[in-house]
Parts: C-alpha cells; sequence; structure tokens
C-alpha cells in the first residue's frame, strides 16, 4: 500500500531544471521524481552539472478544447514523419502549448509511453479528450507500424470535422446577436419608453387608439412584473439546455425535430452525414474491421437518429448484409451516397468513395450555411423593424391625432 502511495505521488510530481552538460553548455528539461534530490541524482549520473531544481506549478491554465487536440495530433504527426521519436515528440509539443492544462496531459501521457504503455492505451486513460476513434485508429496505426500515416488522417479528420462545427457556429452568431440587442431594446421602451409617453396623453383628455392601449397595456405588465418575464425566461431556457444534456429522451427527441426544421433541419442533416461518411471513410482506410468501425461512426455523427441507424446497419453488417443494402434499409442516407457506397464496395475503394461523398457534402454544407446567412439576415430585419416600428407607430398615432384635430 506505501509502495502504491509513493509511486503516485512521484508520477504527479513534475521537476524543472537547468545545468550543463558534459561539454559546458547550457541544458533544461522536466523530469518525473519524488523530490529535488531525485532529480539531481538522476542528472548527475546522466553527466549533467545541475544548478537549478524546482517544482512545476500545477494550478491554472485554460479546459482543453477540441482544437487543442487537433492542433496536438497535426504537430505529432508532422514530427513522427520527420523522423523525431515519440518521446521527443511528445517533449517538444509539451513545452510548445501555452496551457499549463494541456502541457500536463501530455506529460502524463508521455510517462505512461517512456514506462512501456502502448500510446492507444495512454490514450485511453484520458477519454474526456480522445474518444473511441482516436484510440481506434492510434491503434490500428501502432498494430500495423503506420502511426504516422494514422495520425496524419486524424488530424485532417479533426480539422474537417472543426471546419463545420465553426461554419453552423459563425451563421448562428450574427442572428443570435442581433436578438440579443433587440430584446435589450424591447426593454428599454416597454420600462422607460412606453411610460414617459403614458403621462403625457394623460393630459390630453381624450380617448387614445386602439393599438396604443394594447402597447400601453403591455408596458404596464412588463414593467409590474418583469422579475418574473426575466426570471421564467432565463429559468426556462436554462432547464431546456439541462435537459437537453442530460436527458437521453430528451437529446433524440431534439435531434428527430432538427432535422425536421425547414431550411435549418436540412442543414443539420447534411453535416451529420459528412461526418458519417468522413469518419466510416478515415476508419476503413485505416485497416479497421467494418463492423468495429461502425461502433465509433454512429456516434461521430453528432445525431442520434444517425446513432440508431448505424446500430441497425452493424448488426446487419455483422450477420453477412452488405453495408449499402443495410446503409439502403436504414433509410437515412441519401441516394448519392447509397450510390457511391455501391460503387465503392464493387471496385473494392469504399473508403475513397465514401471519402469524395464526404468533400460533397462538406461543400454542400459551406453552402447552406451561406445561404442560411442570407437568409436570416433580412428576414430578422423585417421581423425587427416590424416589431418596432409598429411600437413607435403606436406611441404616435395620439399625437397625429391631436395635430389633425388642431
Amino acid at each position: 500500500m506505501a509502495t502504491a502511495l509513493a509511486a503516485k505521488r512521484i508520477k504527479d510530481v513534475i521537476f524543472e531544471w537547468e545545468g550543463k552538460d558534459k561539454n559546458g553548455k547550457n541544458v533544461r528539461g522536466e523530469m518525473r521524481a519524488g523530490g529535488e534530490a531525485m532529480v539531481s541524482a538522476s542528472l548527475r549520473r546522466q553527466g549533467v552539472m545541475v544548478n537549478k531544481v524546482k517544482k512545476r506549478r500545477m494550478t491554472g491554465g485554460k479546459a482543453i478544447k477540441q482544437k487543442d487536440i487537433a492542433v496536438f495530433t497535426r504537430q505529432l504527426s508532422t514530427m513522427m514523419r520527420a523522423g523525431v521519436p515519440l518521446i521527443q515528440s511528445f517533449d517538444i509539443v509539451a513545452r510548445g502549448s501555452t496551457n499549463p492544462k494541456l502541457t500536463r496531459l501530455l506529460t502524463d501521457i508521455r510517462s505512461d509511453v517512456e514506462t512501456g504503455t502502448s500510446l492507444s492505451a495512454a490514450f485511453r486513460k484520458h477519454p474526456l479528450y480522445f474518444d473511441a476513434l482516436y484510440c481506434n485508429l492510434v491503434e490500428a496505426g501502432e498494430a500495423g507500424g503506420i502511426l504516422e500515416t494514422l495520425l496524419d488522417r486524424l488530424a485532417i479528420y479533426q480539422e474537417k470535422t472543426m471546419a463545420i462545427k465553426n461554419k453552423i457556429k459563425s451563421a448562428l452568431i450574427y442572428p443570435v446577436a442581433v436578438l440579443v440587442v433587440a430584446f435589450v431594446v424591447l426593454t428599454v421602451i416597454m420600462i422607460f419608453v412606453i411610460p414617459a409617453f403614458e403621462d403625457v396623453f394623460k393630459s390630453f383628455g381624450a380617448d387614445l387608439p386602439a393599438p396604443t392601449l394594447i402597447v400601453m397595456a403591455m408596458s404596464k405588465f412588463f414593467t409590474s412584473y418583469w422579475y418574473l418575464i426575466f426570471g421564467l425566461g432565463g429559468g426556462g431556457i436554462y432547464f431546456f439546455m439541462q435537459s437537453w444534456k442530460r436527458s437521453l429522451k430528451m437529446q433524440k427527441y431534439m435531434d428527430r425535430l432538427l432535422l425536421r426544421v425547414p431550411v435549418f433541419g436540412e442543414l443539420v442533416n447534411k453535416s451529420s452525414v459528412a461526418r458519417w461518411t468522413r469518419t466510416l471513410s478515415t476508419m476503413f482506410a485505416a485497416g479497421v474491421p467494418l463492423v468495429e468501425a461502425l461502433d465509433s461512426v454512429g456516434g461521430a455523427s453528432g445525431n442520434h437518429v444517425y446513432m440508431l441507424a448505424t446500430k441497425k446497419i452493424q448488426q446487419e453488417v455483422s450477420t453477412g448484409t452488405n453495408l449499402t443494402v443495410s446503409m439502403q434499409n436504414a433509410n437515412v442516407f441519401p441516394n448519392m451516397v447509397l450510390q457511391m457506397a455501391a460503387i465503392g464496395e464493387e471496385s473494392g475503394s469504399l473508403d475513397s468513395m465514401l471519402g469524395k461523398a464526404a468533400d460533397i457534402y462538406e461543400r454542400e454544407v459551406d453552402d447552406a450555411v451561406d445561404s442560411l446567412a442570407s437568409l436570416m439576415e433580412p428576414l430578422i430585419m423585417v421581423v425587427l423593424g416590424t416589431i418596432i416600428g409598429g411600437l413607435v407607430v403606436a406611441m404616435y398615432l395620439p399625437i397625429f391625432k391631436l395635430g389633425a384635430v388642431i
């Protein structure tokens, strides 16, 4: 028990050191050890004259994002292609990182690999950052002796997947920002502007037009119960997002609903098809058996409809049905994807044909996002112009009526 605790303590402590080698050249590095004395003793055995040893601070740093993992994968692939040893590659990437959390993650993986653990097994210890797809491809690369090639494929896959996500997010940023600003403007009008007009209208001593009375009633309600409106609205959005995140039933329902939404549903569908075909192409090209590859493909699509379809396809393929027929039975894939999969199976180039299908749908996602953005801008402007313009006209009607009487 004591030995296990000591080993854990040693693993968790990293020291940074500086010194001079046998030739008098300044050198520096990092080392895991149980204390400064162990670092100094180890370096002396290597012929290094130690000048300074200090424990590296283990706090701080931003959360590790998918982009950080994609950049790491690209860097690791590039260095291994250049002939840099794996351990040294991890050292270079870790030192070049500006995020302490990522540096700690890479240092932990490096230590596991250095003690004889396979790279895929070291990655599997951190499922929050490396999913089953990532680990399976790395394991296939290690088994086939083509790790640098598989890392390159992984980097391309991650870059293309992130490009699709970022494209969709960028299309949604503008309308969301406009709606937030519009809500703030309407709140200011309801709470401050309309009550000021109401005080002026009371001095008229005349009947007010119906639109003005409606707007004033809305303003009174908003002013009296603003805390309920904001509280219920914010709480409703929060609980909706939490239930979407935590409830599997809610996720399935929303994923089905998103595919049916006019205009936007087509974009989600094309994005899911692009990710599905890209993932299966990458896995199959890496030499992963089709049935095993389908384990990772469903989750990578990002939609429960395609995840359930993938499970059905996997069951049929495992019983001897060919992939194209299984995909056709799932009834979620476009005809073009089915035809390209059939051609790929017949010609023995399934990975290539699925990759081309992914390229086509990724371009269609780009075009759909551009079209959606160009459609949303004038539509939002018309809606907001109608609402705010209606409020302004309703409040100025009594003034126009008074001017006509005079």
